[in-house]
C-alpha cells in the first residue's frame, strides 16, 4: 500500500511538471526569449524563438561632413542595422569626434581591419526609401549625408540613450546655465543656433537660398517671449558678430555662448541640446540640437527657390519633425534679382 502510494505522489508530480513545462513554452512562445550560448554571432540554438534572427554580418557608415552630419549618420547607421539583422560598428573617425561627448555603446572597428573587411558599398539618399529594409551583404558600409528623422524617429527613445553625455559635460554645461540664470526664477532656456560662416557663400550663391534673417529671430524670440516667463535665449554661431548686431537684446534675455566669441562645435551643441527648447536656422547641427533638448523647436523652412539644385536631394518635409514650428523665409529679393536678371 505505502509503495502504491509513492508511486502514485511521483506519477501524480511528473504530469504536474509536464503541464508547467508545457504551458510555460506556450506561455513565452513568440516573446523573444533564447538560449543564450555566448555573445558573437553564433548560430541560434533551434528552440530559439522564431523572432529572434541570427545578425547576417557587419554594418558601418562612412563618417562624411561636419558635427551634425555625422550624428546624423550614427542615427541612420544604429537604425538600419537594427532594422536588417546587421551589428552596428563605428569607424575610428566618427567614434573620435564623438566620444569626448556621449556615452557611445556601439562598437569600434580599426582602421586595419576596416582596410581587410570587403565591404559592399551601399549608397543612401537623405531620407528613408523602402528598399533601405531589405539590405543584403555580408558587410555592409552605407554612405550618405543623412539626417532625415524618417531613419530613426520610431526608435527615439533608444536613440536618446545611445547619444548619453558624459556626466562631466552635463555639470559642465548645468554649471554654464546656472551662472547665466542667476537669481532669477522660473526660467526656460531657448537655445538658439544661427548658422552663417560658410553658408553665406555656400548655400546663398551656390544653391540660390537665403539664410535666417534679423526678421525671423525677431519673431522666434518673441514667440518664446509670448509664451514663457522668463525665456533666456542662449545663442551659439559660427557668426558671432552678426548675431549681436541683428539680434535684439533690448530686454536684456539673450547670452552670446562662449563670452560671445565661437565656441567649440561640441560645447556649443551639449548648451542646446540642455536647453527647454530650440530655435534652429539651418543645418543638421540645429536640428540634432532641437531633437536632443526636446521641448518646442521654430525653424526656418522655404529657404531656397522652387529652382534650386538643393532640393534635388533634400526634402523640407523629411528634414523637420512635423509637430515643429516652421516659418517660412522671406524669398522677395532672392525672386526679385532673379527676374532682373532675365530682363
Amino acid at each position: 500500500m505505502k509503495k502504491s502510494f509513492l508511486i502514485f505522489i511521483f506519477t501524480a508530480f511528473m504530469v504536474v511538471m509536464n503541464v508547467s513545462y508545457w504551458y510555460y513554452n506556450k506561455s513565452t512562445r513568440g516573446m523573444g526569449f533564447t538560449i543564450c550560448k555566448a555573445p558573437g554571432r553564433e548560430k541560434l540554438d533551434e528552440n530559439a524563438s522564431n523572432n529572434v534572427r541570427p545578425l547576417k554580418g557587419m554594418m558601418t557608415i562612412l563618417p562624411q561632413g561636419r558635427f551634425g552630419n555625422q550624428i546624423g549618420e550614427y542615427a541612420a547607421l544604429y537604425a538600419l542595422a537594427k532594422m536588417n539583422d546587421y551589428q552596428a560598428y563605428l569607424l575610428p573617425e566618427m567614434h573620435q569626434e564623438f566620444s569626448s561627448l556621449f556615452k557611445l555603446k556601439l562598437p569600434v572597428i580599426s582602421k586595419d581591419a576596416d582596410k581587410r573587411i570587403k565591404w559592399k558599398q551601399y549608397p543612401l539618399n537623405n531620407w528613408m526609401c523602402p528598399e533601405y529594409r531589405n539590405i543584403t551583404g555580408e558587410n555592409v558600409k552605407l554612405k550618405g549625408f543623412v539626417y532625415s528623422w524618417t531613419f530613426y524617429h520610431h526608435l527615439k527613445s533608444e536613440l536618446l540613450e545611445e547619444l548619453t553625455f558624459h556626466d562631466f559635460v552635463k555639470d559642465e554645461v548645468n554649471s554654464y546655465l546656472a551662472q547665466v540664470r542667476g537669481d532669477r526664477k522660473n526660467v526656460t532656456f531657448v537655445g538658439v543656433h544661427v548658422r552663417r560662416g560658410d553658408y553665406e557663400q555656400l548655400f546663398v550663391k551656390q544653391k540660390r537660398g537665403v539664410l535666417a534673417d534679423k526678421n525671423y529671430l525677431q519673431k522666434a524670440t518673441d514667440y518664446f517671449r509670448n509664451k514663457y516667463q522668463n525665456p533666456i535665449f542662449v545663442v551659439t554661431s559660427n557668426g558671432m558678430k552678426w548675431c549681436k548686431d541683428n539680434i535684439n537684446n533690448s530686454l536684456g534675455d539673450v547670452y552670446f555662448a562662449g563670452d560671445g566669441n565661437e565656441g567649440s562645435p561640441a560645447r556649443d551643441f551639449a548648451i542646446l541640446a540642455h536647453c527647454n527648447h530650440t530655435i534652429m536656422t539651418f543645418g543638421s547641427f540645429g536640428i540634432w540640437a532641437a531633437y536632443l533638448a526636446g521641448g518646442e523647436a521654430m525653424h526656418l523652412t522655404n529657404y531656397s527657390a522652387p529652382d534650386s539644385s538643393y532640393l534635388k536631394y533634400v526634402k523640407y518635409e523629411a528634414i523637420y519633425l512635423p509637430e515643429w514650428i516652421a516659418v517660412a523665409a522671406d524669398l522677395s529679393e532672392l525672386i526679385k534679382s532673379k527676374a532682373q536678371s532675365q530682363n
